[in-house]
Order: structure tokens, then sequence, then C-alpha cells
């Protein structure tokens, strides 16, 4: 029963989509335009719930380390656009994120946590670098602790949809199926 309950809260959520527009932040405020942000492109939402699942996977220190890193190296991209480094490859950057996230959760590639947080922070500089590009008229600490807040959330997501898939499924085949299926969305660019 529980397990027919996790697919079906997995497919109304895979079902839905989210807006694909970014908040006026004279409207709903520089937080909102933030925390949004990440929420309204699929390829951060798929980066950052692998990040959590890949999270689950490894278990221990891991769980919260790799999720923390993420969101600490975001930060630091984020700064470097404020300042106007100029960072070269950042959609590139983005789309081998969801790869080869998505391919290290389809895979369930354990590493030690340090490889597994230098791997993330790499992905995070280009994450956080594209949402300092996008800040437009927003505050810049307001937005950005709207999109750490929502980071942190969709890596919480993904840390909990992985934990519960390994104690409803043996072998964690659902979650290595999610994996799979982020790592088909950054190669689908290619053939458009």
């Amino acid at each position: 029963m529980k397990r027919r309950l996790l697919l079906a809260a997995l497919a109304f959520a895979a079902s839905t989509a989210p807006a694909l527009a970014h908040l006026d932040p004279a409207e709903h405020g520089s937080l909102m335009a933030g925390f949004t942000h990440p929420l309204s492109g699929l390829d951060h939402i798929l980066v950052m719930i692998a990040v959590g699942l890949w999270a689950a996977q490894i278990g221990g220190r891991a769980l919260w380390a790799v999720p923390a890193a993420f969101v600490g190296t975001m930060v630091f991209g984020f700064g470097l656009a404020m300042i106007g480094v100029q960072l070269p490859f950042v959609e590139p950057a983005i789309l081998a994120s969801m790869v080869a996230l998505g391919l290290l959760v389809a895979m369930a590639v354990r590493l030690q946590a340090a490889a597994c947080v230098a791997l993330v922070a790499i992905f995070a500089l280009f994450h956080g670098y594209a949402h300092g590009g996008e800040l437009g008229a927003s505050g810049a600490l307001p937005f950005s602790a709207g999109f750490v807040i929502a980071t942190a959330l969709l890596h919480g997501a993904g840390n909990g949809l992985g934990l519960g898939i390994g104690r409803l499924s043996s072998g964690g085949w659902f979650s290595r199926l999610l994996g799979g299926l982020t790592a088909f969305a950054g190669l689908a660019p290619i053939f458009n």
C-alpha cells in the first residue's frame, strides 16, 4: 500500500510543471523572486533533487554534507556574478550537471564524502552564477536568501524521496530510474 501511495504521489508531482517565468521583484519582493527562481526551471529542479537523492543513496555524513556544499558553493558562484567575474560555459555546465548527477544517481555511485562534496561544488558554482546573472532589479541579499531557501528545500525533498524510496523499494530502483530520467533531460537539448 505504501509503495502505491508513493508511486501515485510521484506520478502527480511529475505531471505538474512550474511556471516558466520569474516573479517581478517590485510586485512580489526580492525574497520571493529569489525563492521562485530555482523553481521556475526544470534544470535547476532536477539537479537539486538529484543532489538530495545521491546524498541519500550514499548516506552517513554525505546526507547533509553534499547538499550543504552545493548551497555554499552556489552562494559563492552568485557572489562571482555580483562582482562581475566572467565565468565561461555556464549553460553547458548546468546541462552537464543534469547529466552527471543524473548518471551518478542512476548508477548509485558511492564515493567518499569529500569527493562527492567536491563534485557537486563544481556544478553548484555554475548554478549560483546563473542565479546572479538573472538578478535583475532584485536586491542581492534577499534574492540570494530566497534561492538558498528554495535550493535547500529541494535538496531536502531529494533526501526525503531517496530515503523513502530506499525503505519502500528493494535496491532503490526507483531512485535510479529518476536519476536516469534526469540525465536524459540533460541530454535532450542536444537533440533539439
